[in-house]
């Protein structure tokens, strides 16, 4: 609500769509607006060039492929890591002792080109990217900092909204003292993260698991500790009976993560943040470390009731809240803000009816559940809900220490190479339940954490082949609805006619590529914007119009 005291207004700004919180979520739901011709305003909380948090540390495929789409992806790829560095995810004893096992993922150098990794044989132009929140958000800030229709206001928060039947009245408050400024927007979006001021005026509400664990967290500088790892990686899970963790690489030289994950009934308090450090790390009192920063926080598994109320939305962590095992975090918060934003635009441009974005909860809702379980059900979780249970032998030398040492390496390497390589998460989730898409009665293929099988299934998300000229099918597709064509003698006029007569932008590509027919087994397939399939067959439906309507959200014509 709008604070007392609160200086009269400074400024009115007059815009499209309003997002509230400029971290990835909302920049990426800015820039892909953007890109489809709709005026939007940003208002972020925190100063330009302000460091972000170091929390996020891994870009999943599918967050690639649409950096790829928004032209970020060269610069997001060459950032972060070294090129040569090891992007493996190692289990030992501690930081700097016994390797139990590895997980072996390619270093960015090799990242388009290896083929022997649990994660190399996915279909897909973008290999996922091992990058921390650091270098990702400056990049994505920059990009949109110059993207056209895009303005970004800093400092400032959005403290209230009201909606009428045009519009959304918002207002924000410069942290400057710059004024109250007024912003007229025909739709409002939070990205505001798990305290969202926007969920909150929204009347939404979280429910779920409140308190699942307890996690310290701490940024260190540490130039010696590099020095003292025999392989290095990109995640190191120390597993030993006194303090187990996780050590993740922030520049590959001297910057590191640590997240100690403690039960959930531990007083962080009362917890020696140093003693702990040097056990995740197997270093003494001697060795020498600067805490960088620090956090102490609860992990949570919380969903909200509702993702829309009218022309307000909530995207990311505003939505939904977990810990972030499998990298899912962010990624499904992209995820997201790319199912609604292709769909506001096309409220906006005109081709698509208002009914269309009751869809994104619809879909958006179910998947992040599914997402959440999957996640949080994972390896080293699990382990810490059953009390971390090593054997007193882990690190004992000689054969019973050396066979010790080999079982948890195969446990750790079988529970965990599903959230290290997550290609389920990544490709194999659906949209089942979706007002806008055309079903034939055929059920979803289902996948895990690690395995999923690509299908055309109405609802799944568009399977992915390198065409016979080279590129990519994603390169290939256009930027709305792109009819796929595998007989080029099928007559699909009447199609591309329905959606010329509704106004929806739809091209017709061919598909022509080597196991087209396997992957392919309808001769047309519909791929949504977002690259789920929206409707399949082997000729057109006897009213194209019919199917034209259902797509773009309206199920009669007018």
């Amino acid at each position: 609500m709008v604070q007392p005291g609160m200086s009269s207004v400074s400024k009115r700004i007059n815009t499209q769509v309003l997002i509230v919180g400029g971290g990835p979520v909302g920049l990426t739901m800015a820039m892909d607006l953007a890109q489809r011709g709709v005026n939007v305003t940003v208002a972020e909380t925190r100063d330009r060039g302000e460091p972000p948090s170091v929390r996020c540390n891994h870009v999943a495929a599918r967050t690639m492929e649409i950096f790829r789409r928004l032209g970020i992806v060269r610069a997001v790829r060459n950032a972060g890591l070294p090129a040569d560095y090891p992007n493996d995810v190692v289990f030992r004893t501690t930081a700097t002792g016994l390797e139990l096992s590895r997980i072996p993922i390619p270093c960015r150098a090799e990242r388009y080109t290896a083929k022997g990794g649990p994660d190399t044989w996915w279909p897909t132009p973008e290999p996922p990217h091992r990058i921390n929140q650091i270098y990702l958000e400056p990049i994505m800030f920059a990009h949109a900092a110059t993207t056209a229709r895009l303005s970004i206001l800093n400092r400032t928060r959005v403290v209230d909204y009201v909606q009428t039947d045009c519009g959304v009245q918002a207002t924000a408050e410069s942290l400057d003292g710059a004024g109250t400024i007024e912003i007229s927007a025909s739709f409002l979006v939070g990205c505001d993260g798990a305290h969202s001021d926007v969920r909150h005026v929204m009347g939404a509400r979280l429910s779920g698991d409140a308190v699942v664990m307890q996690t310290q967290s701490t940024y260190i500088w540490a130039p010696q500790l590099l020095g003292l790892i025999s392989r290095p990686s990109w995640l190191n899970v120390s597993l030993n009976p006194r303090c187990g963790g996780y050590l993740f690489a922030i520049d590959g030289r001297e910057r590191w993560l640590i997240h100690n994950w403690r039960p959930p009934t531990e007083n962080l308090a009362t917890l020696d943040r140093d003693r702990c450090i040097r056990q995740i790390l197997g270093v003494d009192s001697t060795f020498k470390f600067e805490i960088l920063g620090q956090e102490d926080w609860t992990g949570r598994r919380m969903i909200a009731d509702r993702f829309q109320d009218r022309r307000a939305f909530l995207c990311g962590d505003a939505a939904h809240i977990w810990i972030p095992f499998a990298g899912y975090g962010m990624n499904a918060g992209i995820a997201d803000a790319v199912n609604l934003s292709w769909k506001m635009a096309g409220v906006l441009n005109g081709w698509a009816a208002p009914e269309i974005l009751d869809s994104y909860q619809i879909e958006r809702q179910p998947v992040t559940e599914q997402v959440s379980r999957y996640a949080m059900n994972t390896a080293f979780f699990a382990r810490q809900s059953r009390g971390n249970v090593l054997p007193d032998n882990l690190e004992a030398p000689g054969p019973e220490g050396d066979a010790a040492r080999a079982r948890v390496g195969r446990e750790a390497y079988e529970l965990n190479v599903g959230q290290a390589c997550c290609g389920g998460l990544n490709f194999g989730y659906f949209y089942d339940a979706s007002s806008i898409i055309a079903y034939d009665g055929e059920a979803a293929p289902r996948y895990s954490m690690y395995d999923f099988t690509q299908s055309t299934v109405p609802g799944c998300r568009t399977p992915h082949l390198w065409l016979r000229d080279g590129r990519s099918l994603y390169d290939a597709l256009g930027p709305e609805y792109t009819l796929l064509r595998c007989d080029p003698a099928i007559d699909v006029s009447g199609l591309a006619g329905a959606a010329a007569r509704r106004g929806v932008p739809l091209v017709v590509r061919e598909v022509d590529a080597e196991g087209s027919e396997s992957l392919y087994p309808q001769r047309l397939v519909l791929s949504r914007p977002d690259q789920h399939v929206a409707w399949r067959g082997d000729a057109l439906p006897e009213d194209p119009i019919a199917l034209i309507d259902r797509v773009r959200g309206a199920s009669t014509g007018t």
